[in-house]
């Protein structure tokens, strides 16, 4: 297990599809107390939830973790990030995770893991997570974020797009998934080195990121590696619509 990772949680008030998410309500407490509960059950040292909504803030009361309201402008988690890390002056070498606000359902272990990962690749500035994918239907979802790795788990390429695409298999039927190779889910919990945060917020949004809306895309596009662990626990639902809210409560209940 790394030793000394912080954990940043960024949480945004004004979401397009579900406005005011971190503070709906799961099996009666707001969300964000529930990703605040899995990140404190990790092996970190701190805690710290950035939002640009005090709401927000004010639902984490009594919680093992301290608060930092942030700007309003950031167009992602991972500036919300960074402007934590420049805030406290954590080290350059610093392991930070990113869980992301909406994710009630992140096993702790994961974060664990990712955060180790990173610790023991020194040519990676960034690591994530993935998990085998065993239905057809994912594969070709869009929303399931894919990911290509080479030999030793760095990342290749990330799409939305079915990747790799099997060529010979594809061609005749697309009903199951060829037995010959490996199709990855991306899963969105990233860890970072506090100094990688700077360069990579000073370099323009990527052609690639722009067109699949992956931001991780920037990292390759730039020529910096990102290391891909296999996760040891399968996660649980994130949360995008109100529909997702009883699927994480279904998945909290079960997990027990």
């Amino acid at each position: 297990m790394a030793k000394g990772f912080k954990v940043v949680i960024p949480a945004r008030y004004g979401s397009s599809r579900l406005p005011g998410k971190p503070l709906l309500e799961i099996a009666g407490e707001p969300m964000i107390r529930h990703v605040v509960a899995r990140a404190c059950a990790s092996g970190t040292d701190e805690v710290v939830v950035a939002s640009d909504d005090a709401r927000i803030l004010e639902a984490c009361a009594g919680l093992d973790a301290t608060t930092q309201l942030t700007a309003t402008e950031h167009r992602s988690g991972t500036e919300r990030v960074a402007e934590v890390i420049a805030a406290r002056g954590w080290e350059a070498d610093t392991v930070v995770v990113n869980l992301q606000g909406d994710e009630p359902c992140m096993p702790a272990a994961l974060i664990d893991q990712v955060a180790s990962d990173l610790a023991g690749c020194p040519g990676a500035g960034m690591a994530t997570l993935a998990s085998p994918i065993r239905r057809v239907e994912a594969l070709f979802d869009p929303h399931v974020v894919k990911v290509v790795t080479d030999a030793e788990g760095f990342a290749l390429y990330f799409s939305r797009a079915p990747l790799p695409w099997h060529r010979d298999e594809f061609l005749g039927s697309r009903a199951s998934l060829p037995e010959s190779v490996t199709f990855l889910r991306h899963i969105g919990l990233y860890a970072y080195r506090a100094g990688f945060l700077e360069r990579y917020l000073a370099w323009p949004p990527a052609p690639l990121e722009v067109a699949e809306s992956l931001e991780q895309l920037r990292v390759l596009w730039h020529g910096e590696r990102i290391h891909v662990g296999i996760a040891e626990r399968t996660p649980g639902p994130g949360v995008d619509t109100r529909e997702d809210l009883g699927r994480a409560e279904a998945w909290m209940s079960a997990d027990d």
